[in-house]
C-alpha cells in the first residue's frame, strides 16, 4: 500500500508509490514519464492508490478532483508525457485486506524490457473470480522496485507454460500490436482422447463468449461468434490418446479447449469442456498408469519480435513433469 501521507501541500513527485500503509493526508502532483503515458488515468490510479476500492477512485473522477495540467478529465482520459496529475487526499485502511506473498518463477527470459517465466498448472495469472491474486500480483509483491510489470496477454489458471509480462510499457505497447497483428506465433502441446487421424488439420469455428447464471466464463461455438482458428498438428499417438500441438491464428479466450471438445476431442483433464466421466477414471492411477490431476495443456513455445532491438525471439518451456510423467506412464502401459 502507498504512503501518501508524507506530503505536506502540494508538491511534484515521482509517479513511482512507496511501500507504507498510512493514508495520505495531502493532495500529490504527478508528473507522468515516458513509460507511464498511453494509459488510462482510472488504471493509473488503481495502479498508484493501491488498497483504495475501485468505486471511490472512480467517485473522486467523476467529481473533477482529479485534474490532469490543472483541467478536468474524465477516466477515458489517456495520460500524456508530461502531463501532471493531480490526486486528492485519498483515505486508505491502516493495514492491507489482503497480503499477496511474494514469489518467483522459473524464469525463461529477462532483460530491461521483458520478463518471461514459465506458470505452473494451477496458479491464475491475476486475481479475480474468487482468487485474491496471482501470478502478476506475486511478482509485484516479490520486486517492489519495478517501476513497471505488466501481463501481456494471459493462460488459463490450469494451463501451464510460457506467459509474457512487460517490464516497459513501450514493450507492452510494442507486444500488444504484435498479437493484433497476428505476428506473435503460440503453440501448446495437448492430449486429447479419441482416435485422430490427420497428421495436420486446421479448425475453424467461430467462437462465443458469455457468462453462466453464476458469473462463470465460458465459451460455446456458436454461427454469430467470433472468427476462431487452430491449427492442429499429431505430435504422436498413445492408445486411445494422442499428443497434439496447437498452433494459434488467432487468440480467443479458450479457443484450443473449445475447438477440441467441439471437435470430439476433448482435452485431457479439462474440468470445464472435457469429458468428466473420463476425467474422474483419469484421477486414479491404474496399473502402470499414473493418475492425472490437471488439465493436459501447456504453452512450450512462442517466437515474437523483441520489443526494442525488433530481432526474432524464440522462448521453449519443456513440458510439464507432471504431463510429461503421464505420458511415460500411458507409454508402458500401452507396451
Amino acid at each position: 500500500m502507498k504512503d501518501l501521507a508524507r506530503f505536506s501541500g502540494e508538491r511534484t513527485e515521482s509517479s513511482t508509490p512507496d511501500q507504507s500503509t498510512r493514508a495520505p493526508a495531502q493532495v500529490r502532483l504527478l508528473t507522468i514519464s515516458d513509460e507511464e503515458a498511453d494509459q488510462r488515468i482510472d488504471n493509473f490510479l488503481l495502479r498508484v492508490c493501491k488498497g483504495v476500492p475501485k468505486s471511490h477512485i472512480y467517485r473522486v473522477l467523476r467529481s473533477g478532483e482529479v485534474r490532469v495540467n490543472k483541467g478536468r478529465i474524465d477516466q477515458t482520459y489517456r495520460l500524456k508525457q508530461g502531463d501532471v496529475v493531480r490526486i486528492p487526499p485519498i483515505r486508505m485502511a491502516e493495514k492491507p485486506v489482503n497480503t499477496v506473498p511474494g514469489a518467483e518463477f522459473r524464469i525463461l527470459l529477462e532483460d530491461t524490457h521483458l520478463l518471461v517465466i514459465d506458470k505452473p498448472a494451477g496458479v491464475a495469472v491475476h486475481g479475480g473470480s474468487g482468487v485474491s491474486y496471482g501470478v502478476i500480483e506475486q511478482l509485484r509483491a516479490s520486486r517492489p522496485d519495478a517501476k513497471f510489470l505488466e501481463l501481456v496477454h494471459r493462460l488459463d489458471r490450469e494451463t501451464s507454460g510460457i506467459l509474457l509480462l512487460a517490464k516497459k510499457r513501450s514493450a507492452l505497447t510494442n507486444l500488444h500490436e504484435q498479437i493484433r497483428e497476428g505476428e506473435i506465433d503460440k503453440r501448446y502441446l495437448a492430449l486429447v482422447h479419441g482416435d485422430w487421424q490427420n497428421a495436420r488439420q486446421h479448425i475453424k469455428l467461430p467462437l462465443f463468449k458469455y457468462n453462466t447464471p453464476d458469473g462463470e466464463r465460458r465459451v460455446r461455438v456458436q454461427a454469430d461468434g467470433l472468427p476462431s482458428h487452430t491449427v492442429f498438428n499429431l505430435i504422436r499417438r498413445f492408445g486411445e490418446y494422442a499428443l497434439l500441438e496447437a498452433e494459434l491464428k488467432t487468440g480467443r479466450t479458450h479457443q484450443i479447449r473449445v475447438h477440441l471438445a467441439s471437435s470430439g476431442f476433448p482435452i485431457v483433464g479439462d474440468d470445464k469442456y472435457g469429458d468428466f466421466g473420463l476425467n474422474r477414471v483419469l484421477q486414479k492411477a491404474d496399473g502402470a498408469r499414473i493418475a492425472l490431476k490437471r488439465m493436459f495443456l501447456h504453452a512450450h513455445q512462442i517466437t515474437f519480435r523483441h520489443p526494442d532491438s525488433g530481432n526474432p525471439v524464440t522462448l521453449r518451456a519443456p513440458l510439464a513433469a507432471d504431463c510429461n510423467e503421464f505420458l511415460k506412464s500411458l507409454e508402458i502401459s500401452n507396451a
